[in-house]
């Protein structure tokens, strides 16, 4: 049963890691793609390490690296893509020509400054 619950985690951790790679490669600018690969990337590896650790519930070491894993990309992913984001924007990377908001330009111009 164990067996089936990791192979069950490891194709959906998989199927959201190629979402995350064809997100990445297709979605028109910086924003999409940074959510692209963050949301669905960091789910993917952490439904893959979910597989390990059913894999080896034996072994407390590989247990405890998949949990520093999955902990790990749970609080750097979203810092790694608000830093990517907010660079790209200063950067005056061009957004989508669909974009129909642009909260962050109209802080700008409405406190003057950029925090």
């Amino acid at each position: 049963m164990i067996e089936i619950l990791a192979t069950v985690f490891l194709l959906s951790g998989t199927v959201f890691a190629v979402v995350a790679g064809i997100g990445v490669a297709r979605l028109p600018d910086v924003p999409m793609r940074m959510h692209a690969s963050t949301k669905a990337g960091t789910l993917g590896v952490a439904l893959i390490t979910t597989a390990v650790i059913f894999l080896h519930l034996d072994d407390l070491s590989v247990v405890t690296k998949a949990i520093a894993l999955i902990l790990f990309m749970l609080l750097t992913a979203p810092i790694a893509a608000h830093m990517i984001g907010r660079a790209a924007y200063l950067s005056k990377v061009k957004l989508w020509e669909e974009t129909q908001i642009d909260e962050l330009a109209e802080h700008i111009e409405r406190e003057g400054k950029l925090h």
